[in-house]
């Protein structure tokens, strides 16, 4: 019977611990997702206007242009990008043609004047914002790692 309640208690221990790291990894994927979002839901309807500035193109240029001009190291997927490109149409942000003429059919997206407007305001609306996370980084990066 000893055996039974030592076992019982080991259990015991052992689930208690599983549910703790279960909870320490559902902590870190939901910060990993946060930071996510920061580029995802903050900069990437920006930066999309952005490329859009640089001429005409179509959602999966966008994703790998974003992608060149980061090195690799902000590659959005086009699940992201496509979203933000409907909403802007109806927003009459951009304007998006099929270009049938070539092999492969795509829609082309241009930014519209309302587009070019938008894009200017929320630039300078978000100045101040990025230059305040790029310290605050800064600082994190600091305190973490030293020089």
């Amino acid at each position: 019977m000893n055996i039974e309640v030592g076992t019982r208690e080991e259990e015991k221990k052992i689930y208690e611990e599983y549910k703790k790291q279960l909870l320490e990894l559902k902590k870190v994927e939901t910060e990993r997702e946060a930071v996510g979002q920061v580029f995802t839901k903050g900069l990437l309807p920006i930066y999309v206007l952005h490329v859009l500035t640089e001429g005409a193109t179509n959602g999966n240029d966008i994703s790998h242009k974003i992608g060149e001009k980061t090195q690799g190291m902000w590659l959005p997927s086009t699940g992201g990008i496509y979203p933000i490109l409907k909403r802007f149409e109806k927003q009459d942000l951009i304007k998006g043609e099929w270009n049938e003429g070539k092999k492969k059919i795509s829609k082309i997206y241009t930014i519209t004047e309302n587009g070019m407007e938008e894009y200017n305001n929320k630039k300078v609306l978000l100045k101040n914002r990025i230059d305040e996370a790029l310290k605050v980084f800064e600082i994190v990066r600091e305190d973490l790692y030293g020089n």
